[in-house]
């Protein structure tokens, strides 16, 4: 997928858990109908062997792909809608300690019972999550539209689980923060550039920031990209701090995560720091989970 460096994602998240020392660092996520769920067991075993306790396993239910691609990754058959939960039983039951008698085992991978997060943009992992009482995070950062009915779902239908015992939910927020609201506005064009190119079909590279951009597109273009953005949190540290304190009271989340698209890699580890540094004081000091 242009512009998104991550199909490889044990291999990143095995060089970031390398990079470092204390952080968790996770999948956000990978694609289950890609991949054979013992070919997940034993690669993120793999890692949780070499980074213990420092490993965590999204699972998406969307081939995240087109057919071609698909055909490709060996796995052509249609996917029907049973096959995700049984997929995801099975890589549970593979990343748990091994059982007398079991015939399939992953090595490594058993026993480590990697976290599992299920991922979604509906509401049918939002059901699953709760459940199967896992951990549920939301693509609010690029799919708000059913957010606040995922997040209700999720949390009245939960059952407690050996994995967790309330429900506990991460919300994907798109952050351009930058030290004047009018700076922010000029870097976030290029994230508007890639929504519009999500949009309409033609998925490209993160692109420069363009000076007015928003001003040169049609209205039905900017109201594309708005709804798309709906969750995002744009401007300087007290727009940002009134934007993250709005959205923990809307959606009362655990964790956000936040993705921001900044063109320029610094200004992109400036967003994160200004986010960080802010959410000290939102409301009930939820401290964001940074990807």
């Amino acid at each position: 997928m242009p512009g998104i460096a991550s199909s490889a994602t044990a291999v990143l998240v095995g060089h970031i858990a390398g990079a470092t020392q204390r952080i968790r660092v996770g999948s956000g996520g990978v694609m289950l109908p890609n991949h054979a769920p013992l070919v997940v067991a034993e690669a993120f075993g793999t890692l949780a062997e070499l980074y213990p306790h420092r490993i965590d396993l999204g699972l998406g239910r969307a081939p995240g792909t087109d057919g071609l691609t698909m055909r490709a990754l060996r796995r052509d058959r249609p996917e029907t809608e049973a096959d995700f939960p049984r997929d995801v039983a099975e890589l549970q039951r593979l990343l748990a300690p091994a059982q007398p008698g079991q015939r399939l085992v992953a090595m490594p991978g058993a026993g480590t019972e990697v976290p599992i997060w299920l991922l979604g943009s509906s509401l049918f992992s939002a059901q699953l999550a709760a459940q199967m009482g896992l951990p549920y995070a939301f693509a609010s950062h690029f799919a708000p539209g059913m957010l606040l009915q995922a997040l209700a779902v999720y949390r009245n239908q939960f059952q407690p689980s050996a994995t967790l015992a309330k429900p506990y939910a991460i919300v994907g927020v798109p952050l351009i923060a930058a030290p004047t609201d009018e700076e922010a506005q000029f870097l976030a064009s290029s994230t508007y550039q890639r929504v519009l190119g999500i949009l309409t079909g033609r998925r490209g590279k993160l692109a420069p920031p363009i000076d007015g951009y928003l001003a040169q597109l049609h209205p039905q273009e900017r109201a594309a990209i708005a709804d798309f953005l709906a969750c995002a949190v744009i401007g300087g540290p007290d727009t940002v701090r009134e934007g993250l304190t709005q959205l923990a009271e809307a959606t009362q989340a655990d964790e956000f995560m936040l993705v921001s698209d900044v063109f320029d890699v610094e200004l992109r580890l400036r967003s994160l720091s200004i986010a960080a540094e802010v959410q000290q004081t939102t409301t009930d000091n939820r401290a964001p989970c940074v990807s």
